[in-house]
């Protein structure tokens, strides 16, 4: 007895209300589920799963949106029906999403500690790699440049005093904050968070370079050194 073959509804075959980049035209992009943003990237599904069903499945394999932005290219590619050029244009969409950010620097101005983690949050809060910063400001505190320093693993990144104070020197820069991510989520500093700090504040007071701060972020939260009175 043959048995009968599982009927799978395409995309193409829903009513065009139902369809993500019809509903995207006709509602835009704020209307739409992560799982049909992520279909839309993705363009395509698989012999057996539409781009939709597709994107439900990798967002439940990585607990959602947020987990999806911490895997790199390699991780996305080795999933079943991604692949490299969909893991790419994955990649590629997280990282413009971070990058809008730098199109604002110079209208941003640094008043407090919140400030500097509002900026921060978007760019840092998900990444799965420890990432150093500086934060060059000029005299009105205003953002003139945001340097990425060092890219380490997930538990710490090398740093030294002089590639710092470096990029600070070229732009001229009337003070910094320093800034760090950390990939297990806690803001927490280390004591070698603590030591490092204090060693660039000496040197920024030997260079007349003021270091405003140091911000770590976490997944939830950051830490200020200037709120702990750290500087």
């Amino acid at each position: 007895m043959n048995k009968l073959k599982e009927y799978r509804i395409k995309i193409k075959e829903l009513p065009l209300e139902g369809r993500p980049r019809e509903r995207l035209s006709i509602f835009g992009p704020e209307a739409l589920s992560d799982a049909e943003l992520l279909a839309i990237i993705l363009g395509s599904g698989t012999k057996n799963l539409s781009a939709l069903e597709l994107a439900h499945q990798i967002l439940k394999e990585v607990n959602g949106i947020k987990g999806l932005n911490k895997k790199n290219f390699n991780e996305l590619a080795r999933f079943r029906g991604i692949g490299k050029a969909k893991a790419a244009q994955i990649v590629a969409a997280f990282e413009l999403s971070r990058r809008i950010t730098s199109y604002q620097e110079n209208k941003i101005k640094m008043k407090s500690p919140q400030d500097v983690a509002n900026y921060l949050f978007p760019k840092l809060r998900a990444l799965n790699k420890e990432y150093f910063g500086i934060l060059i400001l000029d005299s009105k505190n205003k953002l003139k440049k945001d340097v990425y320093i060092s890219i380490g693993d997930l538990n710490s990144s090398v740093v030294h005093p002089r590639e710092i104070f470096h990029e600070a020197i070229l732009e001229l820069a009337s003070s910094i904050i320093l800034y760090h991510n950390h990939p297990s989520g806690e803001p927490e500093p280390s004591d070698i968070d603590k030591q490092l700090t204090s060693k660039i504040v000496r040197a920024g007071k030997i260079l007349s370079i003021d270091v405003l701060d140091h911000i770590i972020i976490g997944d939830e939260g950051y830490f200020s050194f200037k709120e702990k009175g750290l500087i």
